[in-house]
């Protein structure tokens, strides 16, 4: 999918070393806030001394993580269309790609709390809590559940910041929305005794708080979506374009929740020591991962708007500083998680197996941001060039690649698991980076003379 060529031409982003930290930086500090969110409500929970309380929130912040991560599109996707429309100079289609996403957010989100009786009921059998953890569960998900409408605009209106290039403002609605929210969980919780219960309300509160804010911070941008007259918001073409790229990036993020999903699930079967052990080396990908997300965010924002511009050499040198920093800064990560994994584990875990156990997979854990990094800045590339048809059928080929290592390493035990997450998460890299001459060729058919020399300025 790209923008017809007769699209008007804006102006071409800058290609540089410092303006691609400029976008990466903010979003990799705005990825680095969120776990700190979830430390505050399990410390206010925590002091309440009961077991059940503590257990209800941390699995109700599984079920709402998965339940939202599966609609987390529509952040990349308004961001993508976004960046194209500022990049070929169209403030009118900023809006209505705005305004399609919030009426996307608004409608998915009503019809989560329309059926939050069968998704509640979906989500207690699958865990098969005890019956105190699964009562206070349930009064956690009747008052959460209805931000829902909230937290998807909220991803609308992020991508549609992202893709203005304006991370810096997308740092500051993520760490207003974490800061209402705590300050919110420490009133409701410790302050009024209001529980589990107010956990969620405090979430539901920062959440409404989140997406009136954003709006006004677009407002002072030139944003007015609310202008955009109803038959612009539906009209086919439009309407179709934003769906097609929704619905193909939420099929990547499924098969990237199962891909993860079996690492979990097969590494339980292997025991307790295991399934600990794995979880404390997971924690080393997730950090490396907060970093690599923000290059992959710049890769989105440059792309989309070269693309947007019909400016070949800024896409060219976007795509090359972006996978090139993502490259770099993969090798030196998984240097020093090789030379500090070890404290690392003995941090986070006290059991001596499971120190034991860690320290011997701590190596493959180590490379996960090297064989990860390709496939972090391409998938900005794809995301940023609306590539997601693309995108969805690569990672569909990386999770079958997963299932055949699995399959193949059956008698490896954990050794095994390991292998088929490296091998998974660099057959999405190569796959994308095989591909992707012939995309570029097709979103610039008629290269002009020079473009090779052009780039990184």
């Amino acid at each position: 999918m790209t923008p017809a060529a007769a699209s008007p031409r804006g102006a071409s982003p800058e290609i540089t070393h410092r303006r691609i930290l400029a976008l990466a930086v903010p979003m990799t500090l705005a990825n680095v806030t969120t776990p700190l969110l979830g430390l505050v409500g399990t410390a206010a929970v925590g002091r309440l001394g009961d077991a059940a309380l503590l257990g209800a929130l941390a699995l109700g912040a599984v079920i709402f993580d998965y339940l939202f991560w599966t609609f987390g599109a529509l952040r990349m996707a308004t961001a993508g269309l976004t960046a194209q429309a500022a990049g070929a100079g169209d403030p009118s289609e900023i809006d209505r790609t705005l305004a399609r996403a919030l009426a996307v957010a608004l409608a998915v989100g009503l019809v989560m709390v329309a059926l939050q009786g069968p998704l509640a009921a979906a989500a207690f059998r699958l865990f098969g809590a005890s019956p105190a953890v699964n009562a206070a569960l349930a009064g956690y998900f009747s008052v959460r559940i209805w931000c829902a409408p909230f937290t998807l605009a909220n991803y609308a209106i992020l991508g549609s910041t992202l893709g203005r290039g304006r991370t810096d403002l997308g740092l500051g609605l993520q760490v207003a929305i974490n800061a209402v929210n705590v300050a919110l969980t420490l009133v409701l919780v410790l302050g009024l005794g209001t529980g589990v219960a107010g956990a969620a309300l405090a979430t539901v509160l920062a959440e409404v708080a989140g997406t009136v804010l954003g709006l006004l911070v677009l407002r002072r941008l030139g944003a007015r979506p609310w202008r955009v007259p109803f038959p612009e918001i539906v009209e086919r073409a439009g309407l179709t374009r934003m769906l097609a790229v929704n619905g193909d990036v939420m099929v990547r993020t499924l098969a990237l929740i199962t891909a993860l999903a079996l690492f979990s699930g097969l590494g339980a079967r292997e025991g307790d020591v295991t399934l600990a052990a794995n979880a404390v080396l997971q924690n080393l990908f997730l950090v490396g991962s907060f970093f690599l997300d923000g290059f992959a965010t710049a890769a989105e924002v440059l792309c989309g708007q070269a693309l947007g511009a019909r400016d070949e050499g800024a896409f060219r040198g976007a795509v090359r500083l972006s996978l090139g920093w993502c490259l770099g800064f993969a090798l030196a990560v998984s240097g020093l998680f090789l030379a500090v994994g070890g404290p690392f584990v003995d941090a986070v875990t006290t059991a001596p197996e499971v120190r034991a156990f860690a320290r011997d997979y701590l190596v493959y854990a180590a490379l996960t941001p090297l064989a990860a990094a390709a496939a972090f800045a391409f998938d900005g590339v794809y995301v940023g060039a609306t590539w997601t048809r693309a995108m969805r059928n690569l990672m569909l080929a990386a999770l079958a690649v997963d299932a055949a290592v699995l399959a193949l390493t059956r008698e490896l035990g954990n050794t095994g698991l390991w292998l088929a997450m490296l091998a998974f998460l660099a057959a999405r890299g190569l796959g994308q980076a095989l591909l992707y001459p012939r995309l570029a060729a097709g979103a610039f058919p008629h290269p002009r003379a020079g473009l090779a020399g052009e780039g990184a300025r």
